[in-house]
């Protein structure tokens, strides 16, 4: 007696044919939710306590990275700018603008103003703003044309892969040194010969760049 129709063969193929693609499947989509803007928070714009513009702080007024990120070229965090550095100006224009009412709010009960961080790497994880300014890193190549955000966002994935992409050959990022504020930088023709001398001339020792001990301490 015939236990099972004759189809039931291929019934069982088209049923169990994809489940040996399922690990598969499921390894790509952990791939590409680990790349997503959901885990990196690229091109994601953080609520913030006031609409704070580099587009017309930077590029509108001219105003230059140190004065608000003091400690960028010389300490291993860029520093967040206190009321203080805010008021400086705006005692004197856009005094009482609505939307700077939290700076007013900071100022009046001496309680610094609580920003969000944008590009925030986990803790595992060392970097130093001064090294990279140091060794003719500039702004834009990591930050992106925060001169044309009207509100900051991060511009790149800040995956280890994108890291490491530029520790294994960092010439193509390198500037001179007095570019490296320089928002309307951009790289010439000749960049393929000058990055290699910019390595030679900051003491970059590229083979380390690599090593673990560079960005895990």
């Amino acid at each position: 007696m015939q236990i099972f129709h004759p189809r039931a063969d291929t019934i069982a193929r088209i049923i169990f044919a994809p489940l040996g693609t399922l690990p598969a499947l499921l390894i790509l989509l952990g791939y590409m939710t680990m790349r997503s803007p959901y885990v990196t928070g690229q091109d994601i714009v953080r609520e913030q306590p006031g609409p704070f513009s580099h587009a017309h702080h930077v590029s509108g007024l001219g105003i230059d990275c140190r004065y608000c990120h003091t400690s960028v070229n010389k300490a291993r965090f860029a520093g967040i700018p206190p009321t203080e550095t805010c008021i400086t100006c705006h005692s004197q224009i856009w005094t009482n603008a609505a939307m700077l009412a939290p700076v007013r709010t900071s100022l009046a009960y001496n309680r610094p103003l609580r920003w969000r961080r944008v590009h925030n790497l986990p803790d595992y994880v060392y970097f130093d703003h001064g090294a990279h300014v140091a060794n003719g890193v500039g702004c834009t190549t990591c930050h992106g044309w925060v001169d044309q955000m009207p509100l900051i966002r991060q511009s790149a994935p800040r995956t280890m892969g994108w890291c490491l992409d530029c520790h294994r050959n960092p010439g193509p990022n390198l500037r001179p040194r007095e570019a490296v504020f320089d928002m309307a930088w951009k790289p010439s023709d000749s960049q393929a010969a000058q990055g290699p001398r910019l390595v030679e001339a900051y003491h970059i020792n590229v083979r380390h760049l690599t090593d673990c001990s560079t960005r895990h301490r």
